[in-house]
């Protein structure tokens, strides 16, 4: 390589001021260390870029079509500097980020709405994912950041945790227990039952506060997600049981929540890749997770 960064900031240092004395002044180095540096860059090149003419210095044609290149080359370094200025300060980019259908309702929301005030400039792309679905958006890299209950850890990804998240009974607000301080799972024995599907993880939490298999209800109404039993409930359906971060997500009229013992949670987590570091962007946004607990 004919010339290297040094040469050509010198060149282009002699370009702005006009003088081997001024180029001195713009870079901190003595007049002879660039005298010597643009001498070198001539031969190296082949090319006389100066000419003294009556003790000043002025450039040669060739001088001028070289530092058009050199001018485009350092908008394209200001250009690099300006982006990782920004991305220092988070003020543009884009976080793709999954969620539980659930949790999309409730707790994501608020979330965004609290990141986009602090980063108005980053683009927020999110899908909603079942667990297992999710996983594989987050192996596959088509999204950075998960946020959802997911019972069985993978050993390629890293989590965090954010919530406990505990489950309690959506009930009619007029129902005969929804003036309890806590209920059993026996208290729901005989109670019309908004269930879930035995393949879903959320069931087998459920399947712990009844107890043994002869206390198992009978579901009345199968769903597959949380804010779906929390609609089949405020319809006057049945009463279910759910997540605390469901029911505190959209307004569900003319439904209560009472806490359930024995007392169990569907803990939430963030979670990404394990052997690839987060960007700041993403850290940012659990950060603001954190702060909604």
């Amino acid at each position: 390589m004919k010339l290297n960064l040094r040469q050509i900031e010198v060149f282009r240092a002699i370009m702005l001021s006009g003088s081997i004395s001024g180029a001195s002044k713009l870079l901190y180095v003595s007049q002879p260390a660039v005298s010597r540096l643009i001498a070198y860059t001539e031969q190296r090149l082949g090319l006389q870029l100066f000419e003294r003419i009556k003790g000043r210095l002025y450039p040669t044609p060739e001088a001028r079509r070289l530092f058009e290149e050199v001018s485009v080359l350092y908008q394209n370094v200001q250009r690099v500097n300006e982006v990782a200025e920004n991305l220092a300060l988070n003020r543009e980019g884009q976080i793709r980020i999954a969620c539980s259908p659930n949790i999309g309702q409730s707790l994501i929301p608020l979330a965004v709405a609290r990141f986009t005030r602090l980063f108005p400039e980053v683009r927020v792309v999110l899908h909603t994912h079942i667990p297992h679905v999710m996983l594989q958006a987050l192996l596959t890299q088509q999204v950075e950041l998960g946020v959802t209950y997911m019972p069985i850890p993978h050993p390629s990804l890293a989590m965090q945790p954010l919530y406990e998240n505990r489950i309690v009974a959506a009930l009619p607000q007029h129902h005969r227990l929804a003036g309890r301080e806590q209920i059993s799972g026996g208290d729901l024995q005989g109670e019309r039952f908004i269930g879930y599907g035995s393949e879903i993880p959320f069931a087998q939490l459920v399947h712990r506060i009844f107890g043994n298999e002869e206390n198992q209800p009978v579901p009345r109404v199968e769903v597959q997600q949380a804010h779906v039993a929390c609609a089949m409930v405020q319809a006057g359906v049945g009463v279910a049981l759910v997540d605390e971060l469901t029911i505190r997500g959209p307004s569900w009229s003319n439904v209560v929540a009472i806490p359930v013992a024995p007392m169990v949670h569907a803990p939430i987590h963030a979670f990404n890749l394990a052997l690839q570091p987060m960007s700041r962007l993403a850290q940012e946004f659990v950060r603001v997770l954190k702060t909604l607990d």
